[in-house]
């Protein structure tokens, strides 16, 4: 069993109080949704699919934020939502960067040929719409979760894969780089300790942006029913769900909407912060 050492608690607990209010906001709502995620079952107060009322039941004690259009509670989708978007927008976004990283990677440290051959590849996969380009291949493949996770990884790694090359491409040239080869070092040596290294904040902060823009993609899709597929609970398809409610003046379509925005705003609030300290300014 692992167990958490005072010290790191302790430099935890600095690097949060020396964060500006706009990163602290970002790291509890990001805390929240983590932990609704984990213990989604002990917090729903219902189950996932469960169907318990009427269809669009108004706001009680029974249902706080009424019913969907089958009957589910609200707040227990809401709940089982974040366990399932943010866990499938985490793990495409983790497969998308160990594809498109490893393929810059190899580009910027051989270059040649091989540059040339995964460039060329990529340019061809970003020629294309990436909204259409899934939806197409979502067609083909099936609507299954494995397939939506590879599909859009696939897609995404491109973008990692231009960052990735760029900047790796200036760290290749380097001083330090250069005395590596003189001392004979191997190119998947210098790869992983020379290169990766150094570039590794920039990745870092990239991984939480792509985070985003596949939480939203994967939402986008649900909402047009290509995405992550009833009876899961998936905020795209919960705004989809209850969207004929907006008619009759009623919020409800609006709190999946707004979980998503959220999300995405606070982890965007991180990776500024995040940006900001790894490029040594100061305020």
């Amino acid at each position: 069993m692992t167990v958490i050492q005072p010290g790191v608690i302790r430099s935890g607990a600095r690097t949060f109080a020396s964060a500006p209010l706009s990163a602290k906001f970002g790291l509890v709502v990001i805390a929240l949704y983590v932990l609704a995620a984990i213990f989604a079952p002990q917090l729903a107060p219902y189950g996932e699919a469960q169907i318990v009322g009427s269809q669009f039941e108004p706001w009680s004690s029974a249902f706080w934020l009424g019913t969907d259009n089958l009957g589910r509670d609200m707040v227990t989708r809401l709940i089982y939502g974040a366990r399932n978007t943010i866990g499938i927008a985490l793990t495409t976004t983790v497969l998308a960067f160990s594809i498109g990283s490893a393929a810059g990677l190899l580009a910027a440290t051989f270059g040649g040929w091989t540059d040339q051959l995964l460039s060329r590849v990529m340019d061809v996969l970003m020629s294309i719409p990436q909204l259409i380009f899934a939806l197409l291949l979502l067609s083909i493949f099936g609507t299954s979760i494995p397939s939506l996770i590879i599909i859009i990884a696939a897609l995404d790694s491109t973008r990692v894969f231009r960052l990735t090359r760029a900047v790796a491409i200036n760290a290749a040239v380097s001083d330090y780089v250069e005395v590596a080869r003189l001392r004979g070092e191997g190119s998947l040596w210098i790869m992983g300790r020379e290169i990766l290294p150094n570039i590794l904040p920039t990745l870092t902060a990239e991984f939480g942006l792509r985070f985003c823009f596949v939480f939203l993609l994967i939402s986008g899709l649900s909402f047009l029913g290509v995405g992550i597929q009833p009876p899961t609970a998936d905020w795209g398809s919960m705004v989809r769900d209850t969207a004929t409610l907006i008619a009759y003046a009623d919020i409800t379509p609006l709190l999946p909407a707004g979980a998503i925005a959220l999300l995405a705003v606070g982890v965007n609030l991180v990776v500024d912060w995040f940006l900001h300290a790894a490029s040594g300014l100061r305020d």
